[in-house]
């Protein structure tokens, strides 16, 4: 491949939730589309986990629904928390009028093989891996096409439109020169795996606080997914005190650890999560579109990154495909119909995850201190009806997208 020419209707940069669930959408729509993923595989520790109802909705719209089922995943009805010795219920997704009305919980990894499969049967579909773009061919004002390095070498690809969907540090916007509006993001995030005991372990993903301290627990099957909330800059505060003093703050918040802790053997096993919110201030260029992470960085607050990056494939896919079946050139105006469209559901999550992390950053500063549950979880236990207005903007998101495009196959 050294040195190849390929030319294509829409090539997308990054193979995550977005990029992959654009391609498919575009190829199933008829519309030759390269996605290029700079990793051989899909598989990254750090990649969410939590398939949202709006997303399972999606899969129902697809015709899907019962495959994407038998993927490995757990189910779950309800979010709860545990706050200071005390049980809450935060969120009941049973109420929710979709086809199934669950939270998932899949490995970013299979999900994105399970979509990346399903794009495979259409003949507009192709996924080169190990592609890691590094410049933009313009011609004029606008990018026409990408050039990326591959392990057989250089490849151009040509194409009437450019997404970035490489993640919160794309090297699409960067090169096109997008201007990033940074958030701030106060808290940080230890990663790790322990061991599950299913006699003893809680049956749910849980949010946990004790004191000032605050993890939350994914289910991975046969383990625990932790993250372990920091302020940023304690890290260095934290491993001085030694490892050994890390598993007696695991063990304080998650007593049930305690016959499982010495599984943290030293700090390799545990990784920092660097956690960012940030948008940029125009989504496009000529001949370019951000999606997902790359126009807006989410907080892991809520799980809800990776269904973002999904509704923004779909509202995109519904809006570029007709052009691109005409093998057009996207007009600004199109790009921008994009970002009007998304920009608002994106934005306005981003608000809810910063108010959230500043009452962590509160609690987190009150050290030593017994904190009462805070009033709203007092009314969702004397209420339980109330925890159906969190699973919805949760669960569902705002302003939900829904299936648009056509199937070629099924024509």
């Amino acid at each position: 491949m050294a040195n190849s020419k390929m030319i294509t209707g829409c090539c997308i940069c990054g193979g995550g939730p977005a990029g992959i669930m654009l391609g498919f959408l575009l190829a199933r729509a008829g519309v030759e589309v390269i996605v290029l993923e700079k990793h051989a595989d899909f598989f990254r520790d750090f990649r969410g986990d939590t398939i949202h109802p709006s997303t399972i909705q999606l899969m129902h719209e697809l015709g899907l629904l019962d495959a994407f089922l038998q993927v490995p995943h757990q189910e779950v009805e309800q979010l709860g928390g545990y706050f200071n010795g005390v049980d809450v219920q935060i969120g009941d997704f049973t109420h929710l009028k979709v086809a199934k009305p669950i939270l998932a919980l899949m490995p970013q990894w299979d999900f994105l093989n399970f979509i990346s499969q399903q794009a495979s049967k259409y003949p507009g579909f192709t996924l080169l891996q190990e592609a890691k773009v590094y410049e933009l061919i313009k011609e004029g004002s606008r990018t026409t096409g990408i050039k990326a390095d591959t392990p057989n070498g250089t490849i151009e690809i040509k194409a009437n439109l450019i997404v970035g969907a490489d993640g919160r540090s794309s090297d699409v916007r960067r090169l096109v020169g997008m201007h990033v509006i940074n958030t701030g993001a106060p808290i940080d995030v230890l990663w790790f795996r322990l061991s599950k005991n299913s006699a003893t372990d809680p049956k749910q993903t849980l949010g946990r606080f004790e004191g000032n301290r605050m993890m939350v627990l994914l289910n991975r099957g046969n383990y625990w997914q932790c993250a372990y909330v920091i302020m940023k800059g304690e890290l260095e505060t934290i491993q001085s005190k030694g490892i050994e003093g890390f598993r007696d703050d695991v063990i304080a918040i998650s007593p049930f650890f305690k016959d499982r802790v010495m599984e943290l053997k030293d700090w390799t096993d545990i990784k920092l999560l660097n956690v960012v919110i940030d948008h940029l201030e125009k989504w496009y260029d000529e001949g370019v579109l951000c999606i997902g992470d790359a126009s807006h960085a989410m907080s892991p607050v809520g799980g809800v990154g990776i269904n973002l990056a999904i509704q923004d494939a779909v509202a995109a896919a519904n809006i570029l495909y007709p052009c691109l079946q005409k093998k057009e050139s996207v007009s600004i105006a199109l790009l921008k119909k994009i970002q009007q469209r998304r920009e608002f559901p994106a934005r306005m999550i981003q608000r809810m995850q910063v108010i959230i992390q500043n009452g962590i950053v509160r609690r987190k500063q009150t050290a030593g201190t017994k904190q009462p549950v805070p009033f709203f979880l007092k009314l969702f236990k004397m209420f339980p009806v109330l925890t159906r207005l969190p699973a919805k903007v949760i669960g569902m998101g705002i302003r939900p997208e829904h299936i648009r495009t056509p199937d070629i196959i099924q024509k």
